[in-house]
């Protein structure tokens, strides 16, 4: 099974005879879920004793278990948050695979951590942050939120010397729910601040919440959204760094989504105040066309991170010699993937302007969709779009009518896009990620709700 044999090259040509094949459609297809009981009729039981041929096994992937997926790369894919990889960081991520490169320490991966490294570094350029910021790859943005928020809560013990009963972190009413789960796993209590009249967590009211708290030394930290995911919000980035440095707390930034228009000209002015951060997550598998899973977490000051990540063990004692970087020690993992590469190769091959010129196409995407949106008579605008999620309603629908219309979509293959709840009310949710995005997809799907 490890020697490249004949065997061996049947299953490479059968691979990348199927990936050049996936990697040619144009468009990417929408496909669909399959009922279990047609699934498993279809596809019966894939793994047998003595195995098969692999042209076979990757036939049966190519006709019936892909299809079966809805492919997130799609130009149609409008819901959650889409995936627009490149194809240079796609076909990279097959070079990462072969490799077998293991990205824990530098002693493993130096090479591979040195281009990680400098992809982080356009990132921590980008929200200008000083130099010596640092940080490494995760699968996502909740595994960077969990390891930041660690790093706020030990280092407030560490400043303060003391802990109080509960510690708490400062949060808004739209922050994602994977801070949330961090709090919890963290064992902090979440202290939630009320949104302001544009839904933003705020400097004012951070302030205020401060100032008529019982016990306002117990909150360890605050966490700012750039581009909440379901609105694409970005709160007052500024204000709450301007109050996290009064009050001596962690300031963090879950850029997860929204933090990838930072490479975009015309929204910068949006994240003023990111570059006060103590520490920030941007996803490069969402906005910045990067395979799955990859999350950049990057700190202000990272050897802060390390006091509380880096992992002691007697095998370990090898890789700990020098002062050289193992991105092990900046986050809750050891083992890990270079999955920081595909991204490195593609801005390498692409450039910055390239990735800036595509997230301002998708910003536009969503101006023009919120512009025929309020142009339509069957359709309202719920709010103007500040990045490149946008919320509209049909009038007179119903959650059922809103379900049957997604349902609809998917099985005519026009799109899937699912609603959403905003302020209590069930509307449409349409998120621009993908750059070829056609124009016309807004006057498409306007269309099938009349």
């Amino acid at each position: 099974m490890h020697t490249y044999d004949e065997l061996t090259q049947r299953i490479a040509t059968a691979c990348l005879d199927y990936a050049i094949e996936r990697l040619r459609m144009d468009p990417v297809p929408l496909d669909g879920p399959l009922p279990f009981a047609k699934l498993a009729d279809q596809a019966g039981r894939t793994i047998t004793r003595e195995g098969r041929e692999p042209e076979d096994v990757v036939r049966e992937f190519a006709d019936v278990l892909a299809p079966a997926c809805i492919s997130t790369d799609s130009p149609r894919f409008v819901s959650f948050i889409p995936a627009a990889p490149t194809k240079a960081s796609l076909l990279f991520d097959l070079v990462v695979g072969a490799s077998s490169v293991c990205g824990t320490s530098w002693l493993e991966g130096a090479g591979a951590i040195y281009a990680e490294n400098e992809a982080l570094q356009v990132l921590a350029d980008a929200a200008g942050l000083p130099p010596g910021a640092g940080g490494c790859f995760v699968s996502g943005g909740s595994i960077g939120n969990l390891s930041a928020l660690a790093v706020a809560r030990d280092s407030a013990a560490a400043a303060r010397g003391s802990r109080p009963d509960r510690w708490r972190v400062a949060v808004g009413e739209e922050t994602h729910s994977s801070v949330a789960s961090a709090l919890r796993l963290l064992d902090v209590d979440a202290l939630v601040i009320a949104s302001d009249e544009h839904d933003r967590l705020t400097g004012t009211a951070l302030r205020a919440a401060l100032a008529g708290d019982a016990d306002p030394s117990s909150v360890c930290a605050v966490v700012a959204t750039s581009g909440t995911t379901n609105a694409g919000i970005v709160d007052d980035l500024a204000g709450v760094a301007d109050v996290a440095r009064e009050a001596k707390i962690w300031f963090h930034v879950d850029g997860a989504y929204g933090a990838a228009a930072l490479l975009a000209p015309s929204a910068r002015a949006r994240f003023s105040g990111i570059e006060h951060a103590d520490s920030f997550v941007v996803d490069p598998h969402k906005w910045l066309f990067a395979p799955f899973d990859s999350c950049a977490l990057l700190y202000r000051e990272p050897a802060r991170a390390k006091a509380v990540h880096a992992q002691d063990a007697s095998y370990l004692d090898a890789i700990h010699e020098g002062d050289e970087w193992n991105p092990a020690d900046y986050a809750f993992h050891l083992t890990r993937r270079t999955r920081g590469l595909p991204f490195w190769f593609s801005l390498a091959v692409h450039g910055t302007d390239a990735y800036s010129a595509a997230v301002e196409t998708t910003l536009a995407s969503a101006r023009h969709a919120a512009r025929q949106i309020e142009a339509a008579d069957h359709a309202e605008l719920v709010r103007e779009p500040e990045l490149s999620i946008v919320l509209f309603r049909r009038p007179g629908w119903s959650e059922a009518d809103y379900a049957s219309w997604s349902e609809r979509l998917l099985r005519d293959q026009i799109a899937l896009c699912l609603a959403t709840r905003w302020k209590g009310e069930m509307v449409a949710r349409v998120v621009f990620l993908h750059p070829e995005c056609p124009d016309t997809f807004i006057d498409e799907l306007l269309a099938t709700m009349i």
